[in-house]
């Protein structure tokens, strides 16, 4: 598998991802800059990783959905191509058009940095076969503005087409307010495009690939990619 990740200016989890990839993967991602106009030749998935990209100004990730390579981007997912955006690369992409909704500051307006569970919602895509339907699993959160928020027709296609990936939840798989880290809606943790080609979530699994770092519940989600 061909890889390539995204680096912006103030994104800083690009060698996360790409260690990611390297573990899990064997693949070797090319990182390029958001300045370029082109992604390498035979790119199979573009990773947009966390990070704070251009400090965050105006709206989270409405400047970087602006930059040149974002075209290229966009054109990879239209032809088919698969794109992972995590954290801040979630809300890239939600700016960029290629995601509903957007990321609005969390319910209680503070920054959240913690482990949480979630819940796989839809384990037959490219990017979550590895797990099993409903399976349970942990990821570090780390962001101040994770409130995923639609208009109420998006959310029943999001609902409706089985377009959630992942929801927040407890250990046991409960969802409710109580395990809903920043007030999305429906709990909603990651997002699908309509071809399920282009996946966003708020969680980072690139931190939970080694047991050695506190878990490998990440694992899956680059072994789906790379099979």
């Amino acid at each position: 598998m061909r890889a390539a990740v995204i680096l912006f200016p103030g994104i800083n989890r690009e060698g996360d991802v790409a260690r990611a990839l390297r573990q899990a993967t064997g693949a070797e991602p090319a990182i390029v800059w958001h300045a370029e106009s082109e992604l390498p030749p035979a790119v199979d998935l573009v990773v947009l990783p966390g990070g704070f990209s251009y400090g965050d100004y105006l709206r989270c990730g409405a400047i970087a959905a602006r930059a040149p390579i974002m075209r290229a981007v966009a054109d990879h997912a239209a032809r088919g191509g698969l794109v992972l955006g995590v954290c801040n690369g979630f809300q890239i992409l939600c700016e960029a058009g290629l995601l509903p909704g957007v990321l609005m500051r969390n319910a209680d307006l503070r920054f959240i940095c913690k482990m949480q569970h979630v819940r796989v919602e839809n384990a037959q895509t490219a990017f979550t076969r590895r797990y099993a339907p409903g399976q349970v699993v942990k990821f570090a959160i780390a962001h101040g503005e994770g409130n995923f928020v639609a208009d109420d027709d998006a959310i029943r296609r999001i609902e409706a087409e089985g377009r959630v990936a992942f929801r927040y939840c407890d250990a046991e798989g409960r969802v409710g307010a109580n395990s809903n880290p920043n007030g999305a809606i429906n709990s909603i943790a990651g997002v699908f495009n309509d071809r399920f080609n282009v996946l966003g979530l708020m969680p980072h699994p690139e931190n939970l690939i080694d047991p050695l770092v506190g878990g490998a519940d990440g694992r899956p989600l680059f072994a789906s990619l790379a099979a």
